[in-house]
């Protein structure tokens, strides 16, 4: 029901300091040449159109310079992570078009190897058991302005620190007893380095390794290492990590066994206005019910774009679009926006369908009679998706909207006494309606001039106005849902004094039309399958259908209204 752009060529990525830093590189002969970069999410929640930017990022340079992308699951908190994340993060990447081939890992499947080096640390004398508690920590850590104070288990000696580091492993310790932390610089200007922890103890079942471990490393230390482990060339990660940098480069340098030296490279993550990226927001919303789940049409997971109707080459087009920067911008969503219509443009069908209808009789048109039209499925190249066969019949559905009974001067649509064209059809003219008990319209009389099929009248008149209609006999129920914005403010992470930032939702992001009437043929569309509803914008058939009735979702308008298509505006 849609058509794909099989043979348009991939537009060049543009430069960007990346790219650039990458050439450089392989020029140098870094690395013996090698290109490795990884895609390294926690399992702790689903990913939202931020992560696609880096997914494209990173599978997009290995493939440009010949490399190779892992996947892999940086899961180290067990308390958050669930296998049920894991798969969808799994799908999101496969969804958007990238394959890491049989490179998937887990942080998880270097445990053992990050214990050993851990172990190695202390007897270096570069890491030390410390009982103070995470509180006690926090307050010893100091200020940019003033050092931290030592934790007494700095003093201890290696055996010692090895031998709890063992009880630790063991099981022998309650949550919080001991961690296990570098021994850096508690004066250090970068707060990173005042002796950051490397390890907690957790007596709780991990989603990949159950109950083998009780001792779990902090994400900073597992990352690293993890990354040096895989032989990571490259490792992209977003802005915020650029204060860790100094960390990572230092868990690099002083840990052992490690071959591999990979390379920290920073970049402004994406922040869209009217979209919140927070995944800890996005659960609340998920739990306190203000969403229908991970997966709502309002939600900017990758998920929520997917059920939406939104294609993963619209928001590979937006990720090439942004661009990549080293200062954090904000994208206007109409950007997003225009990149989805601009793609869904080309791919998908013309369709009639009445959203809010209310019937019109033609009554020079017998009840027993059909007239039998042909339609076109793409306007603007006929020949791309042919065409599909229209019943006319003596009752027909039209948009409410498309009729008023007094109109004012510039209403170019149905009105008593005027004549308008209906879609592939006939001129047809208004003598009257029929009003119930209340005095409202419930049906539109009408006559057709059987002359004017295709819409083109033989004596050369003209009208103004063209509506679109279907057949009260033909047509199928379905229920249309049409989403808007979920949120009624450009940023709704700004923190405003005495307001939740749960108060920015929008009341009306949702409406839910249950009688809207869609040409007979659609009936058997498949989920997924996307269309453009003409006059109406693009919609796609979400998977709550059943047989028997239809369920669409709107993706998109026909023309941006929200947001201007804009570049990134700078903050």
């Amino acid at each position: 029901m849609s058509a794909e752009s099989k043979d348009a060529p991939a537009p060049a990525p543009a430069s960007n300091f990346i790219r650039q830093l990458v050439e450089a590189d392989l020029k140098a002969g870094k690395n013996g040449g090698r290109v490795m970069t990884r895609f390294p999410p926690e399992p702790n929640g689903y990913l939202h159109i931020g992560h696609a930017k880096s997914i494209c990022l990173n599978f997009g340079i290995a493939k440009e310079f010949g490399g190779v992308c892992n996947l892999r699951m940086d899961d180290t908190n067990p308390l958050k992570e669930d296998q049920e994340y894991v798969d969808s993060i799994k799908n999101d990447v496969r969804w958007l078009g990238f394959d890491w081939e049989q490179r998937f890992y887990h942080a998880s499947d270097y445990f053992g190897r990050i214990y050993d080096i851990a172990v190695n640390l202390i007897a270096d004398g570069k890491a030390y058991v410390c009982d103070l508690t995470e509180e006690e920590v926090r307050k010893g850590r100091g200020t940019v302005t003033e050092p931290g104070q030592e934790s007494p288990g700095r003093k201890r000696s290696v055996e010692e620190n090895l031998d709890l580091f063992t009880r630790m492993k063991a099981g022998e310790f309650a949550d919080g007893k001991y961690t296990l932390r570098a021994k850096i610089d508690m004066a250090s200007p970068n707060m990173k380095m005042r002796d950051p922890p490397l390890y907690r103890i957790r007596h709780t079942s991990h989603q990949a390794t159950g109950d083998t471990w009780c001792l779990y490393p902090l994400y900073d230390f597992a990352h690293a290492l993890s990354d040096a482990i895989e032989g990571i060339t490259h490792s992209i990660c977003t802005l915020e990590f650029e204060n860790n940098r100094e960390l990572y480069d230092w868990f690099i340098q002083h840990c052992r066994p490690l071959e591999n030296r990979p390379q920290q490279i920073e970049f402004a993550r994406l922040a869209l206005t009217y979209t919140m990226m927070s995944k800890r927001k996005l659960l609340l919303l998920v739990q306190e019910g203000h969403v229908r789940g991970w997966d709502d049409p309002r939600m900017p997971t990758i998920a929520g774009i997917r059920r939406r109707g939104y294609t993963p080459e619209a928001i590979r087009d937006f990720a090439e679009k942004i661009g990549v920067a080293r200062a954090n911008s904000t994208v206007e969503f109409g950007l997003l926006e225009h990149c989805v219509r601009d793609d869904l443009n080309q791919r998908c069908a013309r369709v009639m369908t009445v959203l809010k209808p209310i019937k019109l009789v033609i009554e020079n048109l017998p009840e027993n009679e059909t007239i039998e039209l042909e339609a076109v499925n793409f306007p603007e190249d006929a020949a791309k998706m042919g065409s599909r066969k229209l019943p006319f019949t003596r009752e027909l559905w039209i948009e409410r909207e498309d009729f008023m009974e007094d109109p004012p001067k510039q209403f170019h649509r149905l009105a008593p006494g005027k004549e308008v064209r209906l879609r592939w059809a006939f001129f047809v003219k208004c003598t009257g309606v029929i009003k119930n008990e209340a005095g409202e319209i419930t049906e539109i009389r009408g006559t057709y001039d059987p002359t004017t099929r295709g819409g083109n009248a033989p004596d050369g008149r003209k009208v103004k106005g063209t509506i679109h209609w279907v057949s009260a006999k033909h047509a199928q129920d379905a229920e249309v849902r049409l989403y808007d914005q979920l949120f009624t403010v450009a940023d709704p992470t700004a923190e405003v004094e005495g307001q939740d930032w749960r108060q920015t939702l929008s009341k009306t992001s949702l409406e839910v039309i249950h009688d809207a009437k869609i040409e007979a043929h659609l009936s058997g569309a498949a989920v997924g399958a996307q269309f453009q509803f003409e006059r109406n914008g693009y919609f796609c058939v979400d998977p709550d259908s059943k047989p028997g009735k239809l369920v669409f979702n709107r993706t998109i308008g026909l023309r941006d209204s929200f947001a201007k298509a804009m570049g990134p505006k700078k903050e």
